[in-house]
């Protein structure tokens, strides 16, 4: 059931050169400023991640845990200026690891739905997962609009809720689907389609990988909407644990601000998806 234990400790500080013009995404209104709470009777906060969610969470060569998440949960206990610790568990045993008092808040696996919110209480998002459409890179420039893919032929997974959202709203384009996305990926790199839409993240890790062989690049902007790609990843929490989850806000908002959200995102998606 447990898979690594890490205590999050500062890491040497080390120069970035991180890109301005890669879009990173923000959840925080910089306007509005929050209050730190009262956390004087916080001695530690155990967080929980999935052991085999790369690149949320995994465990890495030295049998720790590691990834977006887990730096993401770094960051968060400096800022708070409170010991931390990740255990890594299998999924399985993740939902009940704040029930069975393991942890006391989970990150980078729940994503926000009903169900989850009948178990636990969120933080504010830290990211969510829009969907995007890819295109080869030598194709000509098209507007990544219904009516510009109008008899276009677009890639998509079949019974996924991108192809429902494609035929809700680009009813125009010619839809071929496929039963793996990487059975997509690959029309789209013969040029058997024109355009693929996918998960935007999903398809980030694609095109910085090898497999892509360079072939194909993001196009027109990110689609959001939540109905259909849903409202993203948080920070569960036991329900009523208001000031924990004040204290996840409040170091979210304060990363974001500062930077460290930019980079710790682009450090693990060079290729951004929005």
């Amino acid at each position: 059931m447990l898979a690594g234990v890490a205590t999050l400790v500062p890491l040497p500080a080390a120069a970035v050169d991180l890109p301005a013009e890669v879009s990173v995404p923000s959840f925080w209104d910089p306007a509005h400023r929050m209050e730190k709470p009262d956390l004087s009777e916080m001695r530690a906060i155990r967080i929980l991640a999935e052991a085999e969610n790369p690149p949320f969470a995994f465990i890495g060569a030295d049998g720790l845990p590691t990834g977006f998440s887990v730096e993401l949960a770094r960051a968060i206990c400096l800022e708070l200026e409170i010991p931390c610790t990740v255990q890594a568990l299998r999924w399985n045993y993740l939902a009940g690891g704040i029930d069975a008092g393991l942890g006391d808040a989970v990150i980078g696996s729940f994503a926000i739905s009903a169900d989850s919110r009948a178990r636990f209480d969120f933080s504010n998002r830290f990211l969510t997962r829009p969907a995007h459409f890819v295109v080869r890179r030598d194709a000509a420039e098209m507007e990544i609009l219904p009516e510009g893919l109008a008899g276009k032929r677009v890639g998509v997974q079949k019974g996924t809720a991108h192809e429902a959202y494609l035929r809700a709203y680009f009813p125009g384009s010619i839809l071929f689907t496929f039963d793996t996305e990487n059975e997509a990926r690959a029309a789209l790199k013969d040029g058997d389609i024109d355009a693929l839409f996918a998960d935007g993240l999903n398809s980030s890790i694609w095109l910085n990988g090898v497999t892509s062989e360079n072939c194909c690049r993001f196009a027109g902007g990110p689609f959001t909407e939540a109905r259909y790609f849903g409202e993203g990843l948080a920070i569960a929490v036991a329900p009523g644990n208001d000031k924990l989850r004040e204290a996840f806000d409040f170091a979210l908002a304060r990363i974001q601000q500062d930077g460290t959200y930019r980079e710790i995102f682009l450090r693990y998606f060079p290729v951004s998806f929005y």
